[in-house]
């Protein structure tokens, strides 16, 4: 870690805006990776299903779903593709008004892959309506469950930020920071008042409504916060390096979850060692991929950096945000515990 150079430099948190104006809630986002796959999987398990009617063996069966298959699977990426190309337009739509549309979509879907059975040369009499029916019944039910998905980040995120300030507003971390600012009013006044604008801006951040996500470049501010309040009450015992790519700015994080990670660090690295650790901050975009790395050392006997749950809290709503997008790992080696988180752009 001794290599990394210290780029950053600490920011203005922005200026809050007057109201909010509440944004576009898109119901279920079709050009996700995620979303395609379990598309993909759930129609060719229903199909699968539908193949067994009728079919007296297991060949009989194979061919039956290949046949249903030829048909189902180009309306399901049609209608992932035309779902993915109208993204903008439904955003601003009611919730019913996207459910519609999507079941719309899925019943013409159902008619295009109806037609792929017309032209193969279907014997049987070609299932127009049937086929209409079925692709507006699956698209219903993907669309019901990626609601369900939508609704279930909001109270997880309500828990975690919970969870993150009554971590922040413990007793002895806000005494610890008062304490350091009463014993630098008189010697340093200067340093004193930072640190409490730093600890007003740190709990202001934390108690406004920030939606789905942020950017990693607020969190990063919010991180650089935290930590000039614990470099005054640690002082050279804290060693804080940063390494940050311009290019991975723009990343999107749920609110509220790089701090933490910070304070575990402070908290399983610097405040058990008598001689403090090093902890390092480093982003990186990678094409398409931006890698997010917290690095602490840690004192020797010492074990994991924090708790599993503060670690799975992390997971669990990064899960949330970029579904299969996203990776998320940590490893102790050799005295060092690190971090890695792997978003989209």
């Amino acid at each position: 870690m001794n290599d990394l150079q210290i780029l950053s430099t600490f920011q203005e948190l922005p200026p809050e805006s007057g109201r909010r104006v509440p944004a576009a809630v898109l119901v279920f986002d079709a050009c996700r990776v995620g979303v395609a796959l379990r598309a993909v999987l759930f129609v060719e398990i229903v199909v699968g299903v539908a193949a067994m009617f009728g079919a007296a063996t297991f060949s009989d069966w194979l061919t039956r779903w290949s046949v249903f298959t030829g048909a189902a699977l180009p309306g399901t990426l049609v209608w992932l593709i035309t779902a993915c190309g109208l993204k903008n337009l439904l955003a601003p739509m009611r919730s019913g008004l996207q459910h519609a549309a999507g079941v719309a979509l899925g019943a013409i879907a159902g008619l295009g892959g109806c037609t792929m059975l017309y032209v193969a040369g279907w014997q049987e009499p070609v299932p127009w309506l049937a086929s209409a029916c079925a692709g507006a019944l699956l698209a219903a039910l993907l669309v019901l469950d990626l609601l369900w998905r939508q609704r279930s980040i909001a109270p997880a995120e309500t828990k975690a930020r919970l969870n993150e300030l009554q971590s922040r507003i413990r007793p002895h971390f806000l005494f610890n920071t008062l304490n350091s600012a009463i014993a630098l009013v008189r010697a340093e006044p200067a340093k004193a008042e930072a640190l409490l604008e730093d600890l007003s801006d740190l709990f202001r951040h934390a108690l406004v409504e920030q939606g789905e996500s942020v950017t990693l470049a607020s969190e990063i501010v919010l991180a650089q916060r935290y930590l000039a309040i614990e470099q005054v009450r640690f002082g050279d015992r804290i060693q804080v390096e940063w390494s940050l790519d311009d290019a991975a700015a723009a990343a999107k994080l749920p609110p509220l979850l790089l701090q933490p990670l910070v304070e575990n660090a402070v908290k399983h690295g610097v405040e058990p060692s008598a001689s403090g650790a090093q902890i390092s901050i480093v982003t990186q975009r990678r094409g398409s991929r931006v890698v997010i790395k917290v690095i602490n050392t840690v004192p020797a006997g010492q074990g994991e950096s924090g708790s599993g749950l503060a670690l799975d809290n992390v997971r669990d709503r990064l899960g949330l945000l970029h579904d299969v997008q996203c990776q998320f790992g940590c490893v102790m080696r050799e005295g060092i515990f690190q971090v890695r988180i792997e978003v989209p752009l």
